[in-house]
């Protein structure tokens, strides 16, 4: 497999690195507390204006058209800068809507999206839901041409200065599991709704989000009533690729490397040899990353690679936020300080976006065949 990028993808690279050099400092990516939103919106609509919301959109939607490598670049060079993450409503929504919407929907809901105005939250888990989202409780009920919702989400991503929520709700019975569930677009500024933060042990901010009676129009159901399992995985499958950009490992190691530098470690031998370790491990999820861009693009099942990659990843974030503590220098242990901060924060790395124990439990099946029942 070639991992290189052709000539106009590196050229695209260099206009992101220009955009970038006017935004230093937002740190949205790896933020500190939970004021960021309005900063991370600007450069969404920064991004909108430029087109970048929506590179490999069709261009029958208003989209580039271009390859999802175009969006690779984009956001890893984001990462690397740690100014914002890829937005929940250009990426997943928009393209679910694509493949599942209706006709009003799209017009309706795309130029929003596509020029960084329209905001999602996901409304995936609940206490009992976690990672089995096919346990979800939150249920919507048909009254005429209305659904009205009642239920609870929580751990729930930027819910505090989204407009809309892409809900995952049991319109089946109970037991139905994952034959049951349907999606529907739900305002946040639904007097109905009440959002109330979960506090992050890095300083930021998760949300509970309570539905008590909201009522919407069943035009905000996205798909067939009870097809909202369909609707969630096919659009996960078109997102792998950006979830976690590997140039944010690379960010993570050169901090450290900086942090040392000036601690008057860099030297020692065992710290040496350690950072080659971490180096070596960077490239391997880079690597990995690269092969999962291949499969996306060729249209490969990409499930397993995806799995593979978040979970190398997510583990190496925390090793490299660890490696500073056990190099032994006490600020590493310090509140606040920067490579303290990286480790509270690393560790939410493997949670969102899947545990890494679903992630071992996709691989065990998919890869390797293993049912938990045998």
């Amino acid at each position: 497999m070639d991992f290189g990028f052709t000539p106009a993808e590196e050229a695209f690279r260099g206009e992101v690195l220009d955009f970038l050099a006017g935004h230093q400092g937002l740190n949205g990516y790896f933020h500190r507390g939970e004021n960021t939103g309005d900063g991370v919106r600007k450069v969404y609509r920064a991004l909108g204006e430029r087109g970048w919301l929506s590179l490999s959109w069709p261009v029958e939607f208003g989209g580039g058209g271009l390859s999802p490598a175009y969006e690779f670049i984009l956001w890893d060079e984001m990462a690397y800068a740690r100014v914002a993450r890829p937005p929940m409503g250009p990426g997943l929504v928009a393209k679910a809507l694509m493949a599942h919407g209706t006709a009003e929907q799209c017009e309706r809901l795309l130029p929003g999206l596509r020029l960084g105005q329209l905001n999602f939250a996901l409304g995936y888990s609940e206490p009992d839901a976690g990672s089995d989202l096919a346990a979800v409780r939150t249920r919507a009920t048909r009254a005429g041409d209305e659904y009205v919702i009642d239920g609870a989400k929580c751990w729930t991503s930027n819910a505090h200065w989204a407009d809309c929520i892409w809900l995952l709700c049991r319109t089946g019975a109970q037991d139905s599991r994952s034959r049951g569930l349907s999606v529907l677009i739900v305002p946040l500024d639904h007097p109905s709704v009440s959002v109330s933060p979960i506090p992050t042990h890095d300083g930021g901010r998760l949300n509970e989000v309570r539905f008590d009676g909201v009522r919407v129009p069943a035009g905000n159901r996205v798909g067939d009533e009870n097809a909202g399992w369909q609707v969630v995985a096919s659009a996960l499958a078109v997102e792998r690729h950006v979830q976690f950009p590997p140039k944010r490992l690379r960010r993570d190691l050169q901090d450290l490397v900086s942090w040392l530098e000036k601690s008057g470690l860099s030297h020692d031998p065992v710290v040496r040899r350690r950072l080659s370790e971490l180096a070596v491990r960077v490239a391997e999820v880079e690597a990995l990353a690269l092969a999962l861009l291949g499969e996306i693009i060729s249209g490969e099942p990409s499930a397993v690679p995806a799995a593979y990659h978040k979970l190398a990843g997510t583990r190496l974030a925390q090793e490299i936020a660890r490696s500073a503590m056990e190099f032994g220098s006490s600020e590493a242990l310090v509140k606040d300080s920067d490579v303290e901060f990286m480790w509270r924060q690393a560790i939410l790395e493997t949670v969102g976006g899947g545990t890494s124990e679903m992630m071992r439990g996709l691989i065990a099946r998919q890869a390797f065949g293993l049912d938990s029942k045998g």
